[in-house]
């Protein structure tokens, strides 16, 4: 292990490491202050996070005490958290809690700074007790490939390195660094599986590290081919458009439980109960994960992003009152609204403007929207109307209805106007509204 290596694996990683900037991790540890020593001797651009958790009394302070000498003695930017009464220690799920904390400090420093990589110490041995861990919940392919070296700007460039080769490291070069000897208890699962399942295992062997390591390439060459080919299948299967896919539920069925597994995780859909009911679900039912609804139409599968969703349930003033000096006016809708293009149905309404109440609204659809449709006599449900049409899923909601200053339906745009205002032989004043891109007048 030297400077050579590290070079290496970041080229392998990012390219040309000389042309990034990065935001080391260091906990005062040997494997953090390996890393930062090697990014020093490497003339990097970079700086140095640190947080004191305040969990282990002198010794957290004295953690801190030696990244920030480390970075005043070698000039390098230092950026340090000291958690405090606001943070709310939980009682439970600390690992959790200094997880998410570190992760944001180490985010918000990012950003500020502007530095493109966070670069973490972990190493060979982490990857090997991560495997142990995912082993154990049935993870599947994805987790037994273990900790990504490169991943989402956050880059582990010691990962090939065993924690030996490490201390050897730190001993040759006359690194500095702190023992956390609360890593020699057992009170949680990765460090009872350090302290007694990993070291009887590289017992029975003594290549088992160097073994593990060749399994993990392995292990990650193999997760890359099945997910080329789970794309390659996807596509054949699937429509792509701005906010929403399509699938083939009918196609997608066909596949194996691991194909439809691997398709519907990435939009939030991982439990094996609620996959099964989406293939029993009946036509118009609807899932949803934590940034995608799943809606079931027929032989599809559509999925939309919960935010674009949220972008087209705003409402719009059509118009905020007539002007009866005039006894016509016009409203090019085209011009209100771009979503109307998407539509390709051309529409002509006329309404009485003496029997209506303003403003005028375009909005989406509501629960419990009824209208009377012109043409027909009595009265329906805007959602059976939709049905009776077979209008999809997705094309609902992209559909306006015309709304009046009460809330009442005057139409569905472009099918289908409500006949309660519609002009009629004793109508004096006129409201036209219409499409100008498919009619003209």
């Amino acid at each position: 292990m030297e400077k050579i290596s590290l070079k290496k694996q970041l080229k392998n990683l990012v390219g040309t490491p000389e042309n990034h900037t990065y935001l080391l991790a260091v906990s005062g540890g040997v494997d953090s202050m390996v890393l930062a020593s090697l990014f020093n001797d490497s003339k990097l651009h970079f700086h140095i996070a640190h947080i004191n958790y305040k969990l282990r009394g002198e010794d957290s302070d004295s953690d801190q005490k030696i990244v920030q000498d480390f970075c005043e003695k070698k000039h390098i930017p230092f950026h340090l958290y000291v958690v405090s009464g606001r943070d709310q220690k939980p009682e439970n799920s600390i690992q959790l809690w200094a997880r998410e904390l570190r992760y944001n400090f180490f985010k918000q420093i990012r950003e500020k700074e502007k530095l493109e990589f966070l670069v973490t110490a972990h190493h060979l041995n982490d990857q090997l007790e991560t495997f142990i861990i995912n082993l154990s919940k049935a993870s599947g392919i994805n987790g037994l490939s273990g900790i990504p070296a490169n991943d989402n700007h956050i880059l582990r460039p010691l990962l090939p390195f065993s924690k030996e080769e490490i201390y050897t490291f730190a001993k040759e070069n006359n690194i500095e660094f702190r023992e956390d000897l609360s890593n020699k208890k057992n009170d949680y699962l990765r460090n009872k599986i350090r302290n007694e399942i990993v070291p009887k295992l590289l017992e029975t062997n003594d290549h088992f590290l160097e073994n593990f390591k060749k399994s993990s390439s392995y292990l990650n060459q193999t997760k890359d081919f099945v997910q080329k080919q789970i794309k390659e299948i996807e596509s054949r299967i699937s429509v792509f458009n701005n906010g929403h896919t399509i699938i083939s539920k009918e196609k997608l069925e066909t596949e194996s439980d691991f194909v439809k597994f691997e398709i519907l995780k990435k939009y939030g859909f991982y439990q094996e109960e609620e996959i099964s009911k989406i293939f029993k679900a009946e036509n118009g039912s609807s899932f949803f994960s934590k940034d995608y609804q799943l809606s079931v139409h027929r032989n599809e599968l559509i999925f939309l992003h919960r935010n674009e969703k949220k972008a087209v349930n705003k409402e719009l003033v059509l118009i905020e009152n007539y002007d009866f000096s005039k006894t016509q006016n016009l409203i090019n809708l085209g011009d209100a609204i771009e979503d109307i293009d998407e539509i390709n149905k051309g529409f002509d309404w006329d309404f009485d403007a003496d029997k209506l109440q303003f403003p005028l609204r375009l909005r989406k659809q509501q629960e419990g929207d009824l209208f009377y449709p012109s043409g027909f006599s009595g009265k329906k449900k805007v959602s059976k109307f939709f049905r009776d049409e077979k209008i999809s899923i997705l094309a609902k909601q992209k559909i306006w209805i015309l709304a009046d200053g009460n809330n009442s339906v005057l139409g569905i745009i472009p099918f289908r106007q409500d006949r309660r205002c519609a002009r009629d032989e004793k109508t004096k004043n006129i409201l036209k509204i219409f499409n100008e891109k498919y009619n003209e007048i």
